[in-house]
């Protein structure tokens, strides 16, 4: 089994992951995990933007008042301003690594400015609607060229490694690494890890996330004895697809920025009810899509951008455009059909304002990450934003970390061998473990809770969570195990955050507790494993 050492150990290649890479390179070796191509990551699909204060008629202020009523009473403001006030800052630096943001007519040097949900002002930049395309291709091209950088792509990390120093201090040291390819597991030293392994979308049935959003770097945090904060508050989009052939593209909220309306097939407006309308919070909007749909019975609502010009339409959102038109649906001329999905974690592993999660020399940014930023419900494009405000501060964190941190004192470590063969018979359990657990957390723990359903849910996770360690234990280690094993953590985790608060706030929404309590619980879910079961590195010093 090989050994590689680097500076920094970095997992994932989204924005997060490469914009940190990118500059932590400039002070040394930088390795890079991808679970398979570099690209294939959340960011590549974000559509609607980076929400960042560049208008001459918005303030900072207003973008900080703006995520703070949002996040329902838990934003922190420190976090807040920093992310607020790093946002021009931000965009300036993406353009001039060379992202080709849209630009107005009137001055081709000037940001085009577009409107989301809960926003007061039009501040998302955005490439038309395929903003996290343009953002993933110009830092996927840099990180692959850069000397100091070195891409595994098709590599996946099974757990991290830890070490337990004379006083009896724990620090993450690196992490066992299987290669898809091969089949081989290989450990990968460094003296800061940093994850940024996206979210959780696939822990549920359906989702907007691409199939390698299986909540990793979450679990394998908790495994390691990191704190986590904030899971039960899962963002449901309200505007994905409805469409057999495509069950997890997105219909961006920046379609009724512009003027789309939600309504019901016979034409009704959804948000009748609401002052906001259609740019009212995603968890209010989530919340009237579901309630009509249960009211009705209908299988979906629907965007209707048909009053708009349809040059206007084709122009501003190509992707959508093209790719409902594939599937029969031109959208110029006819409404789209939506249903909510799982979207965003705004909960994650606790870290402070550097990125430090609770474990030494563990960093966590972008999504996998509870920042303070989003509180109980993440404001529309703040979550590109985080990303590169958070990678950058987590740079100069883990730089001085590490310029003081002792050498890991493994050469190498020893990975349970001599497990049995991953026999085809056995593989369909897997199968069944991951369907049954995206079922139930979709029916008990999805956007209405009570507490009975997340007593259930409590009970179903317990079994097919021993079930997969059975497995994990036993047999040889592949990417399905590895990524099962990670959801079955991650939806233990989103129960019992949800279990514990007693109110509806934000996108948490319980039956039983119907109310908001800020007397009780206006403040965050931390959670402790207490017992982390990570094995510690072993072998020669």
């Amino acid at each position: 089994m090989a050994s590689r050492r680097s500076d920094c150990l970095v997992m994932g290649t989204g924005i997060a992951g490469l914009s940190f890479a990118l500059k932590a390179a400039e002070r040394g070796r930088v390795n890079i995990l991808a679970k398979g191509l570099a690209c294939d990551t959340n960011t590549n699909l974000a559509q609607g933007g980076i929400a960042a204060v560049m208008g001459e008629d918005d303030l900072l202020e207003l973008h900080v008042e703006d995520t703070l009523k949002s996040g329902c009473g838990l934003s922190h403001m420190d976090t807040v301003e920093i992310v607020v006030d790093a946002g021009p800052r931000m965009i300036n630096e993406l353009e001039d690594m060379g992202v080709p943001f849209s630009m107005t007519e009137a001055d081709p040097h000037v940001p085009e400015m577009g409107r989301e949900g809960g926003h007061s002002r039009r501040r998302i930049v955005h490439a038309k609607d395929m903003t996290g395309h343009a953002v993933q291709m110009v830092l996927a091209e840099k990180a692959l060229a850069h000397p100091n950088i070195t891409v595994f792509e098709y590599h996946l990390a099974l757990d991290l490694i830890t070490e337990t120093a004379e006083d009896g201090s724990v620090r993450c040291v690196g992490a066992w690494v299987l290669d898809r390819e091969t089949g081989t597991v290989s450990d990968f030293f460094s003296k800061a890890v940093v994850l940024a392994t996206g979210g959780c979308g696939k822990v549920y049935l359906y989702t907007t996330n691409p199939d390698g959003a299986t909540g990793d770097g979450l679990a394998m945090g908790w495994r390691a004895g990191a704190k986590a904060a904030n899971m039960e508050f899962i963002q449901f989009h309200p505007t994905c697809l409805y469409h057999p052939q495509r069950k997890n593209f997105l219909i961006s909220e920046a379609v009724r920025g512009e003027g789309g309306r939600l309504v019901t097939r016979e034409g009704a407006y959804v948000m009748r009810d609401h002052p906001d309308g259609d740019l009212a919070r995603r968890d209010e909007v989530a919340l009237a899509i579901d309630t009509e749909m249960k009211r009705s019975g209908a299988p979906c609502v629907f965007v209707d951008i048909t009053s708009k010009d349809p040059a206007f339409v084709r122009n501003r959102f190509p992707r959508i455009f093209e790719t409902c038109l594939s599937l029969g649906i031109d959208i110029t001329r006819e409404p789209i059909p939506v249903v909510p999905a799982a979207h965003y974690q705004c909960g994650g592993l606790l870290v402070d304002t550097w990125s430090r999660t609770s474990l030494p020399g563990l960093y966590a940014i972008g999504e996998v990450a509870c920042t303070g930023l989003h509180g109980a419900n993440r404001l529309a494009s703040n979550s590109l934003l985080e990303a590169l405000v958070m990678a950058d501060r987590a740079v100069d964190a883990a730089s001085d970390d590490a310029a003081h941190a002792p050498e890991p004192s493994c050469s190498e470590s020893v990975w349970p061998t001599g497990r049995l063969g991953h026999a085809p018979s056995e593989a369909v359990l897997i199968s069944h473990s991951w369907d049954e657990i995206r079922r139930f957390m979709w029916n008990y723990v999805g956007l209405v809770r009570s507490d009975m359903r997340l007593n259930m849910a409590a009970k179903r996770i317990m079994l097919v969570k021993a079930e997969i360690e059975e497995f994990f234990r036993h047999f040889e280690v592949d990417a399905d195990l590895i990524e099962v094993r990670n959801i079955a953590a991650t939806a233990e985790i989103i129960i019992r955050s949800a279990a514990s608060r007693h109110e509806s706030r934000g996108l948490h929404y319980s039956l039983d507790w119907p109310a908001r309590d800020d007397e009780r619980f206006k403040l965050d879910t931390v959670l402790v494993n207490p017992e982390p079961s990570v094995l510690l590195a072993q072998g020669e010093g």
